[in-house]
């Protein structure tokens, strides 16, 4: 007895010897496969820059669902991971609902806030309840605070893939928070005016989004004919140019004013309209209205970088709805019903812009030609395979709505509806007059990029009582779509030096446990998970017990 006691007494002391020096060596070691705890580099440069705590609030604590259970363990993990890189990085776990009896001012607070809940629905044990999950985080760093989405919603997708897709964007999520409370020398974006782009008003939500990363003012392009000079040295001031929706066409001097912008390194994101048709001229149109090409003086711009919209219309069965109102006065019912004009844009996932992403609502969009030269064009968004072209000028009408489609003649899909151009850009006046004079011109130009869409409207968010709603949800069927991430990842994506955004490219798959297998074999593995140990138990006791009297009766 005596051998076996010191030798208890060796392993006790190796244990203590093992957790003192860990006290002085810390190590953590990412043996998943798909390496989920392991930071990328932009990210830890982020996180690297702060000097006083950092105090992230994670809304996932108390008794929630399974699957949120699961991610609200990822959440920590990583956490933890970005702690382990800074120690200023600290979290603390919050039930947001623990006062049942202050319950409804707590939800109204929170979605005053911005925080929307999630309702999900729990089945356990044939009972089938209503649950209010806040998955959010909130960030918090020298009196300024960021909001973070902790699930990623996409349509149509299962629980795993829903869990997937969020633990997925969470790296990027915080590391997106942590860049907006240490950024201190913000780029700027300019707003292009003058050509009848949209107001402000209805790009006011997008703006909102990204003002936390940058500095955005507005240059107006028509008064190059009084000073262009003056114009292009305003303009070059910004890293980004936001060209939304112009409805007058450029004249020369304004597209050679452009152009210099462009290939002296210039970003820029052109949304464009080639068909004039909107859903107002059908409504005072008395249910139709005729489409027309749109002339913004721009095809022989986009030509020199390999692209052009054509001016036809996609029609589209994946389609977004509109609502109608059928019936009069009291009795007037409103019903969504399908639109094939306007499309519902599923990303392919190939670029780190696209990954991830709800999908993207089109109105009354274009295709775009790819054309082979020298830059590299990469398609982000495309119409779906079941889609054909409708040739203009045309009538559009509501009419369409009570027609059912001829199945057959939707083989013409797969158009590109927006394209990211990236390459040494060209000047289109190289070898050519110049529409005007300018200093320090250039025919050859830097690395540089550009996105151009085939949609003035994907950026444009509807009104309620004269005040913005957010970019991609539609106050008539009370849907949201991907609208606004995939115009926020594109300008990060053409301003961001860090790599930041490719963070987005990182997959993972989390193994989720099967509900009805657990249903099934519930019982089953609670008696092995209990009574198992107790019978190994009780064989070793008597064992022991055996042992010992063959020993000492000797």
């Amino acid at each position: 007895m005596g051998k076996f006691f010191v030798s208890i007494l060796k392993v006790v002391l190796v244990i203590v010897v093992i957790n003192v020096l860990a006290s002085f060596l810390y190590a953590r070691f990412d043996l998943t496969e798909d390496k989920r705890y392991t930071l990328s580099e932009p990210a830890i440069e982020v996180v690297q820059k702060f000097e006083t705590p950092v105090i992230v609030d994670v809304l996932l604590d108390g008794n929630i669902p399974p699957e949120f259970s699961k991610l609200k363990t990822e959440t920590i993990q990583l956490l933890e991971s970005f702690g382990s890189k800074n120690n200023n990085i600290k979290y603390n776990l919050v039930n947001p609902l623990e006062n049942e009896e202050l319950v409804e001012q707590t939800v109204a607070e929170l979605q005053s806030l911005g925080l929307q809940p999630a309702n999900v629905t729990v089945e356990e044990n044939g009972k089938v309840s209503n649950e209010l999950v806040f998955p959010w985080a909130m960030v918090n760093y020298n009196n300024q605070t960021v909001k973070v989405p902790l699930l990623k919603n996409k349509l149509g997708s299962t629980a795993e893939e829903r869990i997937n897709n969020s633990v997925q964007q969470l790296e990027y999520a915080f590391a997106d928070a942590f860049t907006k409370l240490s950024i201190e020398d913000k780029k700027s974006i300019a707003v292009i005016k003058g050509n009848g782009e949209l107001d402000d008003i209805f790009i006011a939500d997008y703006l909102t989004s990204i003002r936390d990363y940058y500095n955005i003012g507005a240059i107006t392009l028509d008064s190059v004919t009084s000073n262009p000079q003056k114009v292009l040295d305003q303009l070059k001031g910004y890293d980004l140019a936001i060209v939304a929706k112009p409805t007058q066409p450029f004249t020369d001097q304004e597209k050679y004013l452009m152009d210099q912008y462009m290939v002296q390194g210039g970003k820029s994101i052109w949304m464009l309209d080639q068909v004039v048709m909107e859903m107002d001229s059908i409504y005072a149109g008395g249910g139709e209205a005729i489409a027309i090409p749109e002339d913004l003086n721009l095809k022989d711009l986009f030509f020199k970088y390999g692209v052009r919209i054509n001016p036809v219309l996609v029609n589209d069965l994946y389609f977004t709805q509109i609502v109608l109102a059928t019936g009069e006065g009291n009795e007037s019912q409103y019903n969504p019903l399908p639109w094939l004009y306007y499309p519902m844009v599923f990303s392919h996932n190939n670029h780190p812009i696209n990954t991830n992403i709800e999908a993207v609502r089109f109105q009354f969009t274009s295709p775009i030609d790819v054309l082979e030269n020298d830059y590299q064009k990469t398609i982000l968004l495309q119409s779906s395979p079941l889609s054909k072209m409708d040739g203009i000028p045309r009538i559009v009408s509501l009419d369409m709505i009570n027609q059912q489609p001829d199945r057959e003649a939707y083989n013409n899909g797969n158009k590109p509806l927006a394209v990211l151009i990236e390459g040494n850009f060209t000047s289109m006046y190289k070898n050519r007059v110049k529409p005007l004079k300018l200093k320090n011109t250039m025919e050859e130009g830097p690395e540089n990029k550009m996105i151009v869409i085939s949609d003035g409207d994907i950026i444009k968010n509807q009104l309620r009582n004269g005040r913005p709603l957010e970019l991609g949800y539609d106050k008539w069927t009370n849907s949201f779509y991907g609208n606004k991430e995939f115009l926020v990842n594109s300008t990060n994506y053409l301003l961001d030096n860090t790599g930041l955004i490719n963070i987005r490219n990182k997959k993972v798959s989390i193994p989720l446990l099967d509900v009805k297998k657990i249903e099934l074999q519930k019982t089953k593995w609670q008696l092995i998970n209990i009574g198992l140990p107790v019978v190994l138990t009780l064989l070793f006791g008597l064992f022991f017990s055996y042992y010992r009297r063959r020993k000492f009766s000797a």
